[in-house]
């Protein structure tokens, strides 16, 4: 794997903002302000870049502050999908977290997601639930 793996490494919001736009299929062209958000919530966060420096993955981890954190937005570029850096962005997370204190890693995934996080990220499941607030 050709990727650099960073730990709360700078964010490029247009960049991550387009990646984004791309994994998920939205539409959307509004730049989101990944860095002050980052900055201002997140435990920590890793970003993957390529050799040419194109951000191609990036993870999100929020915490409680003392043994829960929570994985959000992990996203890959589509054309570099299915080789092994979710994985290897997810595994760098829990890394992080473990660093921070943390003893759970948790994370919510679409069922079409699961294969991904139980299978080869190793999470297991537990129920949970799940209220839309909008």
């Amino acid at each position: 794997m050709d990727i650099a793996l960073t730990v709360r490494g700078a964010v490029d919001d247009a960049a991550l903002s387009a990646l984004h736009a791309r994994a998920f299929g939205s539409p959307s062209a509004a730049v989101t302000p990944w860095t002050e958000r980052l900055t201002r919530h997140s435990l920590t966060w890793v970003t993957a870049l390529d050799p040419a420096g194109n951000l191609v993955g990036f993870v999100n981890v929020i915490g409680d502050g003392g043994a829960h954190a929570v994985l959000l937005d992990t996203v890959v570029d589509p054309e570099r999908q299915g080789q092994g850096i979710g994985r290897a962005l997810v595994a760098k997370a829990a890394d992080a977290a473990r660093d921070h204190g943390c003893e759970w890693l948790h994370v919510d995934f679409e069922e079409d997601r699961a294969r991904f996080y139980l299978d080869a990220c190793g999470f297991r499941t537990t129920a949970a639930g799940l209220l839309r607030l909008a």
